[in-house]
């Protein structure tokens, strides 16, 4: 017999099951369903708050830790203890953050390799995936609260501009936090569902979404052709948002009271305080005139005037930005249909007044700001619970495809309930000097470790030409055509050298065996990412211990004993971390050994630029 939950919250009864929408922020986060019985999208939340839940995860010296509003109390008094923007981290490697590293409050590991960025907060390191992971458990949490009712299944959305590592880490954050991702879907074509365009299957429409949210800006032009939405381009600015009008106003009210900048940020109570008003301010000024609010004794005003004035070069940039998407996208102004707004900071008379007259109409902004894009997942959560019986889904993967990598770990490239025909690639390199061969094994399941998915098929990519370790540059792609045959080729760029497999399609496996395969990935997520963290700790570990071992062969006579026996000590040290299972403890000694070289290294790289400049007149 069927289990049925109640449904305090609405009254109603409701099937075991549901498929929710997650707008996954920078900002803020929220979850949002479609109503039982008016079936229309609603934003989950307790009667008397908000829908949104702030992106800030804290944690205490004890380790434990808070999600949201009451994590965002600590963001000014232990900054270093409290993470914000997770997001801008996600899929992303040092080098990718290097020059915004000072955005960030808390200790981004700045080793400047290609590997994934971690966050060091006391002890421990987190991945960007780890701390969306706690955003996600604690959206679940309270849509089961709210609920009254087991949450599993959820749709969650990314920018459009996202790339695969992005949209994958996406994936192992809800995985991690219980949830089985059935689709990843893009922020603008997800606000567009929500005002109800291409559910029509039989329209044509061009579509900008103009998203400004708290701490970044997007701008994405859409197609939508018989219910398939097509990104045409995509811009914008990941450091602007509702943020900087807040700064500009707290500027001017520094220069109306006198008050330096040094001063304020010397005094975190009274810069927390500003910011606050400042956000007040912006708020009450979209409907009023002038804002008036006395602060320790100093009067702090503002008018709507002075306010437009402030803002006016950072919704001028946004315009450019406009500009450039509709160029990219090859067509004119004119040939845009419809504007939707998404983003909290849209909400300014003045950005919309920009945006209607830059696109020449009346822009969509009916469906509130802030939860238009989770709203917009709720709908397509519903469409792939099958209750949205006007829309067609086209077949899908079940399971998800990917090869094996260094360490036994699986790396999807065609993640489950990807619609069909699809395709994707992407590149790989040799760990050895003068490899001249490369085993491709194709797997199929939801595990991060390749032992406990399903081969389908391996081969050997061979001919490659010898070079040193990380210069081949191997490109394996997955073809799945309409009939869902998959065919895996992997081609050396530099070389040419190619080479291809087809295999069956439906892979042989019987619904028990999917229904399976996604229950052992859920029930085992922990251990899996865990497993999969440590495994690439390792591999990281040793690849550090080898090039520094290179660097050390070439370059001894340049350095002090001091600084070898150091080396040597450090590197000793993570020879041993290697063998114990801790992540953490990897971590530690390895940007232990990264604090002693870097300085000779940095020194040594001065002395060949020195030497290579002599004589040289620039």
């Amino acid at each position: 017999m069927a289990k049925i939950g109640i449904n305090i919250a609405t009254g109603s009864l409701q099937k075991e099951e549901m498929i929710v929408g997650i707008d996954l922020g920078t900002t803020n986060s929220l979850v949002a369903i479609i109503h039982p019985e008016s079936k229309q999208p609603i934003a989950l939340k307790e009667h008397n708050s908000s829908s949104l839940v702030p992106s800030v995860v804290h944690f205490d010296e004890m380790g434990g830790l808070t999600v949201g509003e009451e994590a965002r109390k600590f963001l000014i008094t232990e900054p270093q203890n409290t993470i914000f923007s997770a997001k801008r981290l996600m899929g992303k490697s040092y080098n990718d953050v290097k020059q915004n590293a000072s955005f960030f409050t808390y200790k981004v590991i700045d080793d400047d390799t290609e590997s994934l960025v971690k966050v060091q907060v006391g002890d421990k390191f987190y991945s960007p995936i780890d701390l969306s992971s706690f955003i996600l458990k604690e959206l679940k949490a309270r849509a089961e609260h709210i609920l009254k009712t087991p949450v599993t299944k959820a749709v969650i959305t990314v920018p459009a501009y996202f790339n695969d590592a992005q949209r994958q880490a996406t994936r192992d954050a809800g995985k991690l936090a219980g949830l089985d991702v059935l689709r990843i879907i893009n922020e603008p074509t997800a606000a567009s569902l929500a005002y109800g365009l291409g559910l029509n299957k039989d329209e044509q429409k061009t579509i900008a979404v103009y998203d400004l949210g708290g701490g970044t800006f997007d701008i994405s032009i859409l197609q939508i052709t018989n219910g398939i939405f097509e990104v045409l381009s995509t811009n914008g600015d990941t450091y602007l948002g509702g943020d900087d009008f807040d700064r500009a106003i707290v500027k001017h009210w520094l220069q109306q009271t006198g008050l330096s900048e040094e001063e304020m940020s010397g005094n975190k109570e009274l810069s927390q305080a500003l910011r606050l008003k400042a956000e007040e301010a912006k708020k009450h000024l979209s409907s009023n005139n002038t804002f008036e609010a006395k602060l320790n004794g100093d009067l702090l005003r503002i008018t709507k005037a002075e306010f437009n004035e402030l803002i006016a070069p950072l919704i001028s940039k946004t315009i450019d930005s406009c500009r450039n998407a509709v160029k990219d996208a090859g067509i004119e102004i004119s040939a845009i249909d419809t504007v939707v707004m998404v983003g909290g900071s849209t909400r300014v008379p003045a950005v919309k007044e920009a945006v209607s007259s830059f696109f020449g109409k009346p822009v969509h902004d009916e469906v509130n700001p802030d939860e238009v894009v989770a709203l917009g997942a709720a709908v397509q959560a519903d469409i792939l619970a099958g209750n949205n019986k006007e829309f067609l889904l086209l077949d899908i993967t079940p399971l998800s495809l990917g090869i094996e990598t260094m360490g036994g770990l699986m790396d999807v490239l065609i993640p489950r309930n990807s619609k069909i025909p699809t395709k994707a690639g992407r590149q790989y390199t040799t760990s050895k000097d003068g490899q001249s061969g490369m085993r491709i094994s194709v797997f199929q399941g939801e595990r991060d470790l390749v032992q406990d998915n399903r081969k389908l098929a391996e081969f050997n990519l061979t001919g490659i030409p010898a070079m040193p370790a990380g210069l081949p540059k191997v490109e394996v792609s997955f073809l799945i055509n309409a009939d869902g045959i998959l065919v895996v080729t992997a081609r050396e760029l530099r070389s040419g050298v190619e080479q291809k497999i087809e295999v069956k399609p439906q892979y042989g496996l019987s619904d028990e065996d999917v229904e399976k395969m996604l229950l052992d990935s859920i029930t085992h997520a922990k251990d899996d990412i865990a497993k999969r963290a440590l495994v690439e700790a390792k591999t990281e570990g040793e690849q550090l211990l080898e090039t520094t071992e290179k660097f050390l062969t070439k370059n001894a006579q340049q350095l002090t004993q001091e600084e070898l026996v150091q080396t040597a000590e450090a590197m000793q040290a993570l020879q041993l971390a290697l063998t114990m299972e801790d992540k953490d403890l990897i971590h530690k000694k390895m940007e232990e050994l990264n604090d002693i070289s870097r300085p000779y290294a940095e020194r040594l790289m001065d002395m060949a630029v020195s030497q290579a400049m002599k004589g040289k007149t620039i």
